[in-house]
């Protein structure tokens, strides 16, 4: 038994395709991060950044929080600035769907809304106006150490034990790249056979969660040399795909997670043998507003 809502988050099951993956000789597996309390792979490094920050010193219970999201994030940061009795302001794009506005607002925050024709550029131009003339504290998931490196504590090392150290590909969404840097850096360490596969749109392509940053808004924890490849996939491709995940495996999660999925799916159609694990980053009830399950 958990004492505290916080111990819950990390050690997410890992389930493996039985209908999807027809390669008898591959195995893929689907971590499913919707687990988690707050719903998504985010609430890892959202405990990180302010619990350290906590330690550190550089955030107190005066300390003004704001963050730019595309939505996950913001929940996370939400629910866990709430825990630890802090206030933060959360900045999206005002697309985004009602479900995330909703719950971030649920557990507390304040939520401001950017308009939708600046994306989450935008939103974070935002924020960083807000901390220049403001006196706020940007948690800076695009820059901060301590994304990635909730990822090197936790998901990597349990990928690594939960496939009995038999993996050989890791998918991942690139958003903030947080998790497939973090992740990347404790399997290489562990195997550096282990292919690191990362997933970004296709040009034309806008889903949720996963970025083509433009040079100026690249991540800056983002390292392209702790990737092997990078492979693309259409809106239309990731959007059908989280609907056979619903449909064929019982998995209900969002667009992005649908995007590795796909990618992970072409990946196991091509190998001879191998264990491959694609992150399943958040649960599809975020959605239902939208039009992805219509």
């Amino acid at each position: 038994m958990s004492n505290h809502i916080l111990d819950l988050i990390g050690n997410t099951p890992l389930v493996e395709s039985k209908v999807l993956n027809t390669n008898p000789n591959v195995k893929l597996l689907f971590k499913l991060e919707g687990q988690n309390p707050g719903g998504s792979v985010k609430d890892r490094p959202a405990l990180n950044m302010i619990k350290s920050g906590m330690e550190r010193g550089e955030i107190t219970h005066t300390t003004k929080l704001i963050e730019a999201t595309s939505g996950n994030t913001g929940i996370a940061l939400a629910m866990i600035a709430g825990i630890f009795g802090l206030d933060i302001e959360l900045v999206m794009p005002e697309n985004s769907t009602k479900e995330r506005m909703q719950t971030m607002r649920a557990y507390g925050a304040k939520v401001t809304l950017t308009p939708s024709d600046v994306g989450i550029e935008g939103a974070r131009d935002y924020a960083e106006a807000k901390v220049n003339n403001d006196g706020y504290k940007m948690l800076n998931q695009f820059a901060n150490n301590d994304n990635w490196k909730a990822h090197y504590k936790t998901t990597g090392p349990e990928i690594w034990r939960d496939t009995h150290e038999k993996i050989t590909h890791f998918v991942s969404s690139m958003g903030t790249t947080g998790t497939i840097m973090g992740t990347s850096t404790f399997l290489k360490e562990q195997n550096p056979e282990i292919q690191i596969v990362g997933v970004q749109p296709t040009d034309e392509s806008r889903i949720p969660g996963i970025r083509k940053w433009p040079k100026e808004y690249l991540p800056k924890i983002f390292n392209p040399k702790k990737v092997d490849t990078i492979m693309e996939v259409s809106q239309k491709e990731a959007e059908s795909m989280a609907r056979l995940l619903a449909e064929e495996e019982g998995i209900f999660a969002g667009v992005s997670s649908g995007g590795a999925a796909a990618v992970a799916l072409r990946l196991a159609n091509t190998m001879e043998t191998g264990t491959i694990v694609s992150i399943v980053c958040d649960r599809g009830d975020r959605y239902l507003s939208s039009e992805l399950f219509d």
